[in-house]
């Protein structure tokens, strides 16, 4: 999938969530998407508040009608969205190793795409799309606070790492977004694929 135009934006230590009030999360607002073939626990753990994701380049698409290649990813279907400003934050983490792959998305979009944004990791940057601008040079093995900010009616989204705004990009419209984090191999996926993350908040933004 091409890059999106994205636009690179340096506000220094910021509060990405200041004006938006924070929804409740609980297994009932998501799901795991994980090869269909093998049990939830063989793909995803949740222990001590981490929600660890990890899938093998081998491995089946999430569904046995699918073509794309295979993830694990929390799906948070319960808050789809059509309207607003809603907002994703969560501590992220990927090891070393860990490339070819999407660890956040934005879904939702027009057609033929089907994400307004995809954050990526390859050989340790994190990218815009794939091999897109570079939000963050270095991501392996640390701990991060990522941020995005989807104006679903304006259609500008925000990515913020460590409150720091990195990026702001033109979503793709569609009929509503959701957010998603986890692990969905793309080009030149490596073997094994894992993001860890901690302290998933949905906000909404004051109206």
């Amino acid at each position: 999938m091409a890059a999106l135009p994205c636009e690179s934006a340096h506000d220094h230590d910021v509060d990405p969530t200041r004006g938006f009030v924070s929804l409740p999360f609980n297994r009932s607002y998501y799901h795991i998407q994980s090869p269909y073939n093998l049990p939830e626990e063989k793909r995803y753990s949740f222990v001590n508040g981490v929600h660890k994701c990890w899938v093998y380049s081998t491995d089946k698409p999430h569904s046995r009608t699918s073509r794309t290649k295979p993830r694990t990813e929390i799906a948070i279907q319960g808050y789809q969205y059509k309207s607003g400003t809603w907002e994703f934050e969560a501590y992220g983490y990927v090891p070393k190793g860990t490339s070819g792959v999407s660890i956040m998305q934005v879904f939702g979009s027009k057609p033929p795409t089907a994400t307004s944004l995809m954050l990526m990791v390859y050989d340790g940057s994190l990218h815009c799309y794939s091999r897109g601008r570079v939000v963050v040079a270095d991501i392996y093995d640390r701990w991060f606070k990522l941020n995005v900010v989807d104006d679903f009616d304006s259609g500008r989204i925000k990515v913020y790492i460590n409150n720091e705004m990195k990026l702001e990009v033109l979503g793709r419209g569609g009929k509503y977004h959701a957010f998603k984090c986890g692990v969905y191999a793309h080009r030149n996926d490596s073997r094994r694929m894992e993001s860890r993350w901690k302290g998933i908040k949905i906000f909404r933004k004051r109206v």
